[in-house]
């Protein structure tokens, strides 16, 4: 063996050499081959480590059973009972595979784009809304809850020219969705509509169970951005959508930058192509602005707005050099829930306004203008025209969001039920009519005015988009058939839209002669009696020249058949009868936004 009395020089020479002298054998650690106690020590941590693993499994699966127990024991789930008059709001099944269309009544336009026709819509899991009573008070799932589905229609060419027509529908895959398959039963509970303490326990609850206090419902619109398509509500981020197929994909976090509620209506900025975004919550930062390269692949600001209360504000604008922002009181409380009061509110004796802000500035930059207190959900377009900014969309005093009580006189009903107005109905707080402001960003003046009348109220509108951002002369939108819609039914809203308008936004209404207003000239599209449609969507001709060169195609149900079919109406001629009509293989219920895509590509990575 060698000893600390070897010569200096040998231990220099060989630096991987250590002297075993009793100091040496102390201080140095031994290898696995010479320290046998090792491999068992080792041994000893893994065990204890899957034992701790195992233990922490176990504490989670009781508390999970616990705290399900609690909720079976205490809270009972019933289903909302339907009226007759809102049969195709009911849920449908999926169809596992795409069904080819033969039935088309009309011809499908040979210009007309291969591409495909999807819409979302509220399907609700397990065959309605639900409610639930317990000792905290009752709560319930409201009108625009539920799943969302997918329905989407295949237009594709043959090698003769003939067209290929097909359909598919599916659920979006969320994460809670799979949560309540998996358990074969409503789980989450309803935490927007009803008693207080019944909200504030549902948000506890469903904190403790899911990590989550509702559930992410993906039902209200779909998008694309570069190339990807995403289906999406604003109470989450949305997930992206294969249109070959309908799978669902990964929520778009945009690379982990964007970790919270993601607006249903993001704009593509004319001229860049960014996407502008915002995100509200009912907790502080109330609402973020965002906007995301043209390829998808980086936020490339983001700026907390810095109000000082949640809005629910449901849609932004965009023109060449701003964003804009509805700062509106319909607003989300949850101080105002503890206290005993609604969760979601139209405070008509708060503010509104109307923020313009650079398209990459922060808080300090919104120039903010002062506007009478109103609600919109959907802007029509918004431009610039010179010095001014101008913002159209429908306009109403009032909110029908969460679900007002509205009475409904129908002695008062005229015999047309495919026009509402005032006298025919609807609260005149909440009919909605086409409005356009105009705000001056160098001397901040601000003027408005009513551009339809009061023999429509409209909703859900769209427009060619290829004119987003800019000025434009024509938009589309669906018109409420009060005679079928029910206002306060259940504590409901249902609306049903028995008609199109197309809006020309550039000619007056010469007909209307006993008003002061300067209102515009509107074309209708009736479907005919108990015929209601949703999701309409502009499809431009392929090679067209003018703005309104192209079709409304959108998913109409006869209540009478209980058929669905998808029409296609020639935007042009507007108020003639649709070139196509595509029967469909099974009932589509109402839903809510749609959009058409001229690529089948697979947009899924």
């Amino acid at each position: 063996m060698m000893t600390a009395s070897l010569h200096p020089c040998v231990c220099k020479a060989s630096p991987a050499f250590r002297p075993a002298s009793s100091l040496g054998a102390r201080t140095q650690p031994k290898s696995t081959a010479t320290n046998p106690k090792r491999p068992l020590f080792q041994e000893l941590q893994r065990r204890l480590s899957f034992r701790i693993d195992e233990a922490s499994k176990a504490l989670e699966t009781a508390k999970q059973g616990l705290l399900d127990t609690l909720v079976d024991s205490t809270f009972k789930f019933s289903d909302q009972p339907m009226l007759p008059s809102e049969s195709n709001f009911a849920p449908v099944n999926e169809i596992s595979e795409a069904i080819e269309i033969l039935q088309i009544e009309g011809e499908i336009p040979e210009d007309f784009p291969e591409g495909v026709y999807i819409r979302n819509g509220s399907n609700p899991l397990f065959g309605a809304l639900h409610s639930t009573v317990s000792i905290f008070g009752k709560s319930s799932e409201i009108w625009v809850e539920g799943e969302g589905m997918l329905h989407a229609i295949y237009f594709t060419k043959n090698s003769s020219d003939t067209w290929s027509v097909s359909y598919a529908n599916r659920y979006v895959q969320s994460e809670t969705l799979k949560i309540e398959k998996t358990r074969q039963k409503p789980c989450f509970l309803p935490a927007i509509m009803g008693d207080s303490a019944a909200i504030v326990a549902a948000y506890f609850l469903n904190y403790m169970r899911f990590g989550k206090v509702n559930k992410n419902i993906s039902n209200t619109n779909v998008f694309e951005h570069a190339g990807k398509v995403y289906a999406v509500s604003e109470n989450h981020l949305p997930q992206e959508i294969s249109i070959q197929n309908l799978d669902t994909g990964d929520s778009w976090d945009i690379n982990g930058e964007w970790k919270r509620p993601f607006t249903a209506h993001p704009k593509v900025a004319p001229g860049s192509g960014e996407l502008v975004i915002f995100g509200s919550d009912a907790k502080r930062p109330f609402l973020m602005v965002g906007v995301v390269s043209a390829d998808g692949t980086q936020l490339k600001h983001k700026v907390d707005l810095k109000l000082d209360r949640c809005i629910l504000c449901h849609d932004i604008g965009v023109t060449v050099k701003y964003n804009i922002i509805m700062d509106i009181p319909l607003t989300i409380d949850i101080s105002r829930l503890i206290r005993g009061n609604q969760l979601i509110k139209f405070e008509k004796d708060s503010y509104a306004r109307i923020g313009v802000m650079p398209r990459y500035g922060d808080a300090e930059s919104v120039m903010w203008f002062d506007v009478e207190p109103f609600c919109m959900f959907h802007f029509i377009n918004c431009f610039e025209e010179g010095d001014e900014v101008v913002i159209r969309g429908f306009r109403a005093a009032d909110s029908i969001i969460p679900g007002p009580r509205i009475s409904l006189n129908k002695n008062d009903l005229l015999s047309d039920p495919s026009k509402c107005s005032v006298k025919q109905g609807i609260n005149e707080e909440f009919f909605s009519r086409l409005y356009q402001w105009r705000l001056n960003t160098k001397t901040k003046a601000v003027s408005g005015q009513y551009l339809s009348g009061t023999e429509f109220s409209m909703e859900f509108p769209v427009i060619n988009d290829h004119y987003t951002g800019l000025h434009h002369s024509y938009a589309y939108a669906q018109v409420v058939d009060s005679l079928e819609s029910s206002y306060g039914v259940n504590e409901k809203v249902i609306l049903k839209y028995g008609g199109l308008a197309k809006l020309c936004l550039e000619e007056a209404d010469n007909v209307i002669a006993e008003t002061s207003e300067d209102l515009i000239k509107t074309e209708y599209h009736g479907f005919g009696e108990d015929q209601f449609f949703s999701g309409a969507a502009f499809v431009p001709r392929v090679g067209g020249s003018h703005e309104d060169d192209g079709w409304i195609i959108s998913f109409v149900h006869d209540e009478r058949s209980n058929t669905s079919q998808v029409h296609i109406i020639d935007a042009q001629t507007f108020e003639g009868a649709p070139v196509a009509k595509i029967v469909l293989p099974q009932r589509v219920p109402y839903g809510f936004h749609g959009t058409f895509r001229s690529s089948l590509a697979n947009t899924m990575t």
